[in-house]
């Protein structure tokens, strides 16, 4: 890969531009993290799940208030008719979220949970505040409220979600991708004096992706995909190799993988190193 330093530098900075403007999460801190936000149809399904719980536990309360039905007058049956909708579409869901930090059984199945805006636990107001609205966009239209608000939301989220500050955050991660193959033996050379700086997460996981599903490809598809990223990648990695762009990838990627671990195995060797002075006590210290 060759190119002059004007036309890096632009490239440079259209990219870093790209990157800034992403729509990454900001902690209270105004720390960005990466979370990925459940999706409007793993969403449906999670909420399906929880409609179908909540009609269920409404119509075995409903059962068992019938059967005691004989015992009681018309103002108490109806008091406690109200009772139980109370209970299975309002009580429950907010208790089941609060007390399990999010998780419902629906969100268990698609494998996500509820966090406030700033990747937060969800505390027991946002729960309350999602579970009435809820009875509402949920259960009195079937959930067709809550999925035009879905739709039309970023991150999909409800009309309870946008009241309490909260979104559906996928938690269940991907089984662990294989190593990528190691530096091509013609790149060996450049593997010793190259610079990478860390790559933008996105770009990172593209970049593994396509490395991972690269033989499935086409080989149009996968020579312009390679390029693609290869362009992208090039303003982190200095200077270029003058090679082909899935090669260069393939270097890239394993050139970051193998000094990540460098870094990490001399850091635990240095915390090792000192682990006796971090467990001793001052001299003359008293012990107790």
């Amino acid at each position: 890969m060759t190119g002059t330093a004007t036309g890096n530098a632009r490239y440079v900075d259209r990219s870093l531009a790209h990157y800034a403007d992403d729509d990454r999460q900001l902690t209270g801190e105004a720390v960005a993290f990466d979370a990925r936000p459940a999706s409007f149809v793993l969403r449906a399904a999670g909420v399906a799940i929880d409609m179908a719980v909540g009609y269920g536990l409404l119509l075995l309360m409903m059962l068992a208030l019938s059967a005691a039905g004989a015992v009681l007058d018309t103002a108490a049956t109806a008091a406690l008719q109200v009772t139980i909708i109370a209970v299975a579409f309002l009580i429950v869901p907010m208790l089941v979220e609060s007390l399990s930090h999010g998780r419902s059984l629906g969100k268990l199945a698609i494998g996500a949970r509820i966090v406030r805006d700033d990747g937060g636990a969800e505390q027991l107001r946002h729960a309350f505040v999602r579970s009435l609205v809820g009875v509402i966009e949920v259960y009195l239209t079937l959930g067709g409220i809550a999925a035009v608000v879905g739709l039309l939301s970023p991150r999909s989220r409800r009309l309870g979600d946008l009241l309490a500050g909260t979104y559906s955050q996928l938690q269940r991660m991907p089984r662990a991708p294989l190593a990528p193959p190691p530096v091509p033996p013609h790149l060996q050379g450049w593997a010793g004096v190259a610079d990478v700086a860390a790559l933008p997460p996105r770009l990172a996981r593209r970049v593994a992706e396509f490395l991972r599903h690269a033989a499935t490809l086409t080989p149009d598809a996968r020579a312009r995909v390679a390029a693609d990223l290869a362009r992208e990648t090039a303003p982190f990695v200095s200077p270029l190799p003058n090679t082909d762009s899935e090669s260069f990838l393939v270097a890239v990627a394993a050139l970051r993988r193998d000094r990540e671990y460098a870094a990490q195995r001399f850091a635990g060797m240095r915390l090792r190193s000192v682990s006796g002075a971090l467990a001793s006590l001052p001299s003359g210290f008293p012990r107790r």
